[in-house]
């Protein structure tokens, strides 16, 4: 897909350590810093090849993409819906992004030593609790988003009432 004739991709992400430090701002919400990384990728894009407009994925009712281009001053139609993968732009796009979150995974995991075990089992939290123990607690945000519950019940720490992954 990156090598194919005419296609412009560009890429914006944060390693875990600046992902948490993001999400640990008091007024946090994950919706609104996905929307910021979609508006950068975007507008990077946008100055490689200008189209007339271009599909998202709704993962929010509300148009949050879309404000944040507004608000860096980018005019541009970009229209979202719900399972737009079906267009094959929007799908090559996911496949990339897949791919880079891949290649993410596996430096995190050659960092660690053994590969990363995903999603909040028993499996994910015993490794996460050997990352404690080999690395030391200061390290888990390294690794892993420590916003979620998973997290605190590794690090021993009480679960906020509303922890901060429900923040709107």
């Amino acid at each position: 897909i990156l090598k194919t004739k005419g296609v412009v991709v560009r890429k914006t992400f944060a390693n875990m350590n600046r992902y948490n430090e993001l999400m640990a701002k008091p007024n946090a919400n994950l919706n609104k810093l996905l929307a910021w990384y979609h508006a950068r990728s975007i507008a990077a894009a946008l100055e490689m090849r200008k189209v007339e407009w271009g599909l998202l994925d709704q993962f929010s009712k509300q148009p949050l993409t879309q404000q944040q281009l507004k608000k860096d001053g980018i005019e541009f139609d970009l229209r979202m819906r719900t399972k737009a993968e079906s267009d094959p732009v929007v799908a090559a796009a996911s496949i990339c992004a897949r791919a880079e979150f891949v290649r993410q995974i596996q430096k995190l995991s050659k960092d660690f030593g053994e590969e990363l075990k995903k999603g909040a089992g028993a499996a994910v939290k015993k490794q996460a609790k050997e990352l404690v123990e080999k690395l030391g607690p200061h390290r888990l945000k390294d690794f892993a988003k420590v916003h979620f519950k998973t997290a605190y019940e590794v690090l021993g720490l009480p679960v906020p009432e509303k922890p901060s992954y429900f923040r709107r």
